[in-house]
């Protein structure tokens, strides 16, 4: 437990928070983009430390989320073809589309199962050739990496019954997306650890260049996140617009190059609609045409739907957006808990409103 302990001591927390309080003179708002910096947020009560002129938002950094209903219906139409096995992450059986739920078409008769790695997905389409292993592509920088890993390794090994279903997201061009908006007043950015592991600190720069508006890239652990949030106020109060590195055990300025190169081989950017916000620019990813192969929109012609994004009532996309809070939905906690969800933000164990239902609700 010492490396644990170390990040977790007492009294360098209440050192922290009491230089935070010294460094709060006015109204400052910081969003954190990384849905598991909400969850540590929440669970280690970080919020209720914090000066009431300090507020934290959460951004569109839960993946799960931020992938749009017609995603989730073009995976239930795939689900539905002849022979497929359509193979997903457990977060997204329950994620509603306008047609259902995974989790619903399953329980009327799809073969659909959850695995843990894509490389289960890949050994049920070696292990049962006569099936069409479809598997739905979902996260940031942080997975896609082993994504494109797996279908090198189906080039290599000529596995033909085996495509994905590609809804990667990439964090720099939606933190892009909500700063040229302008909805929310963003005056620092605590930014994700698990994706700048993989691309680094670099991508980031536009942000303090053309902005102005400082980052941090943080640790999960509640002295990484205070040390954080310090780090921002210092800029902030100096006046200065840099992206720094907090979390520098795990992150370097040019990432994780070996990762980097084989991601790049595999996929290029591409437009990219996120829920809740829109299409934005290259903000998401395709496979390259040397590996269109196992592209299973272009194998199965997948059918694009165009649909109203949210049921009625449901603020997901401006709680996305960072201009609402889970506690101004009519629809939270009653009508949509985590048992009965409503919108994706509920459904996700990183998500906003989860992270909200399982605080028990805070008081901003």
């Amino acid at each position: 437990m010492r490396y644990l302990d170390e990040f977790q001591n007492p009294k360098i927390a209440q050192g922290l928070i009491k230089a935070i309080e010294g460094l709060v003179d006015r109204k400052i708002v910081l969003m954190e983009v990384c849905g598991t910096h909400t969850v540590a947020i929440f669970k280690h009560g970080l919020r209720r430390l914090f000066p009431t002129s300090l507020k934290l938002l959460s951004g569109p950094g839960c993946p799960v989320c931020v992938t749009p209903t017609q995603n989730i219906d073009a995976a239930i139409w795939l689900s539905k073809q002849k022979e497929v096995v359509l193979t997903t992450f457990g977060d997204m059986m329950r994620v509603p589309g306008a047609t259902g739920s995974l989790e619903k078409q399953r329980a009327e008769g799809a073969d659909i199962r959850v695995v843990y790695s894509v490389l289960d997905a890949l050994e049920l389409a070696k292990t049962n050739p006569a099936k069409k292993v479809v598997f739905l592509g979902v996260g940031f920088e942080t997975t896609s990496p082993s994504i494109a890993s797996a279908i090198y390794t189906a080039n290599h090994e000529v596995i033909n019954n085996f495509w994905v279903y590609v809804c990667h997201k990439l964090v720099p061009p939606a933190m892009r997306a909500l700063l040229e908006s302008g909805e929310a007043r963003i005056d620092g950015f605590i930014c994700p650890g698990h994706v700048s592991t993989i691309i680094g600190s670099l991508p980031y720069e536009f942000i303090a260049g053309e902005f102005g508006v400082p980052c941090v890239i943080s640790g999960f652990e509640p002295l990484d996140i205070l040390q954080s949030v310090y780090m921002l106020l210092n800029q902030i109060k100096e006046k200065r617009a840099e992206v720094q590195v907090q979390y520098s055990r795990c992150v370097k300025p040019e990432g994780n190059e070996k990762a980097l190169s084989k991601f790049n081989e595999v996929f290029e950017p591409a437009d990219s609609n996120w829920r809740g916000i829109g299409v934005i620019p290259g903000s998401g990813l395709r496979i390259r045409q040397e590996y269109s192969r196992y592209d299973a929109s272009l194998h199965f012609e997948v059918p694009t739907h165009q649909v109203t994004e949210e049921k009625s009532g449901c603020i997901c996309g401006e709680i996305l957006r960072g201009i609402a809070t889970p506690l101004v939905c009519p629809l939270f906690g009653k009508a949509c808990t985590p048992e009965e969800p409503v919108g994706a933000c509920m459904v996700s164990s990183e998500g906003t409103c989860a992270a909200y239902y399982k605080d028990g609700g805070i008081i901003e």
